[in-house]
Order: structure tokens, then sequence, then C-alpha cells
């Protein structure tokens, strides 16, 4: 690997580490990571495919409360990496980054309990109005989430391919088996926490029969999102709250006749 390509990938993983944080931008999520990392990697086609699937996985990973949600940025990024320069098949990815997203899981607790400290400062730099006190307490706790995907990304690009692809290949075909049908499972738990969560009890017959087409059908994934956009057009068009039908009011225009005479003379 080039020194260019190890440098842009430390970078895009430390980016994914402060979107992580953010959210705003959104570069934590699998899609965009592990697309950047195919780019950077020269097989882009890959990284698209392998970021849909962890996508579809990460759905309904958040944050709720004290409960931490499986880290999508460190094994979005080193799992694209492995996959791509290892040679692995997608599964092999999916039962990689389910094991990355749990062990990143704990270290994004235990760099949350260290940024503990750089809250309770930047609350003193407040009482005393120290703007850039506080600013830079703010950058502080950001490069260590960026430090958090960065040096575990750096370590695995330090080491040998063929370390690495003797590793893969010695772990158990049960266990990777295994995490390839509890990431499907978490697809399915994602999803249903989404539609849950969206509480359209209305739309739930057009989810239904998305099921059914896609189980007994060969249509791809284009065929079931056009056949997806026309059912929500024609829903939009028959459902009456929301049509927008004008009322026109004819108001007919009747002479007087005295207006006649007026006109007359």
């Amino acid at each position: 690997m080039e020194t260019y390509q190890i440098i842009a990938l430390v970078l895009v993983a430390a980016l994914a580490g402060i979107g992580s944080v953010l959210d705003e931008a959104q570069t934590h999520r699998p899609l965009v990571v592990c697309t950047l990392v195919g780019i950077v990697l020269g097989d882009i086609k890959t990284g698209i495919i392998l970021g849909g699937t962890l996508e579809m996985m990460a759905l309904g990973w958040m944050n709720v409360g004290l409960a931490m949600a499986p880290d999508t940025a460190i094994a979005s990024v080193i799992s694209t990496i492995l996959v791509i320069t290892t040679h692995q098949g997608i599964g092999q990815g999916i039962a990689i980054a389910v094991a990355l997203a749990a062990a990143g899981q704990v270290l994004t607790i235990f760099i949350r309990t260290i940024a503990v400290f750089f809250v309770h400062k930047a609350d003193t730099y407040a009482e005393s109005g120290n703007i850039r006190g506080i600013e830079f307490m703010h950058l502080s706790a950001l490069s260590l989430q960026a430090l958090r995907v960065a040096l575990p990304t750096l370590a695995v690009l330090m080491l040998d391919v063929n370390t690495v692809q003797s590793v893969l290949n010695s772990i158990p075909e049960v266990v990777t088996k295994g995490l390839q049908i509890g990431g499907g499972i978490v697809v399915v738990v994602g999803y249903a926490m989404v539609v849950n969560m969206m509480n359209v009890k209305h739309l739930m017959p057009f989810l239904f029969a998305g099921f059914l087409i896609a189980a007994f059908t060969n249509f791809n994934l284009v065929g079931l999102g056009g056949m997806g956009l026309v059912a929500a057009i024609i829903y939009l068009q028959v459902n009456p709250r929301f049509s927008t039908a004008s009322k026109t009011v004819s108001r007919p225009a009747v002479a007087s006749a005295t207006d006649d005479d007026d006109l007359d003379s």
C-alpha cells in the first residue's frame, strides 16, 4: 500500500470518528465511510456494496439515554480495508464489522468517560468568560474521537497483508457464519425499530406488500424501488388528505333592466 493511501485512510478514519459525535454531516455512516475507503483503495464498487449492506444493519443503531450503540465508524473503516486488501467476500466483511462494532462500543464508552474532564474544564472556562479555552476543550474532545478510530486503523494498515490474511482464514467457519446470521437479524431489528418509531400504521400494508413481493418474485432493488415510488405517487393522489381540489364558485353576470335603460339612453 502506498504512503499517500495510508495517510488518506487515516484521515478518513479521523473524519469518521469526529462525525460519530457531531452527527451533522453523517460522515460516520457506513455507506459514506466504506465508499471513501473504496475510493482511496481503488475499489469503489466493493466499498459501496459493503457500505450499503452495513448501512442496513446500522439503520436502527442509535444512542438512547445511557445505552451506547455499536460503533459504526471503526467497523466500517477497518472492515472495508480488510475486505479490499485481503480480497475477502462481503459475508466475511459483515462478520468482521459485527465484531469490530462491539469492540468499538467499549472503546467509545472509554473515550466518552475521559471526555467528561474536558466538559468540566469547559465549564470552568465559561465561568471566567474564556471563550478560547472553551473552544480548545471542544477541539481536544473531538481530537480524542478522531484518534479513537484513526489509531486502530493505522495499526491495521501497519500489519502485513499476509499476516492479516492468515488471521482471517484461521477464524472458524461457525464463528463467521454465526456473525453473518446475527448481522441479518440485526437488519430486521433495525427496520422494526425504525418502523415502530415512525408509528404510521396506515402505511403498514405497503410494508407487508413489499416484503411479499421481495420474497416471492425476482425483482431487484431498482425494480422494488421503482414500484415503491409508483405506489407512493398513487397513494398521494388517491388519499383525500393530500388532494387539494379547488372549488370554483361561479358568479353569473345578470344585467338589470335599469342598467340596460341607462345604456340605451
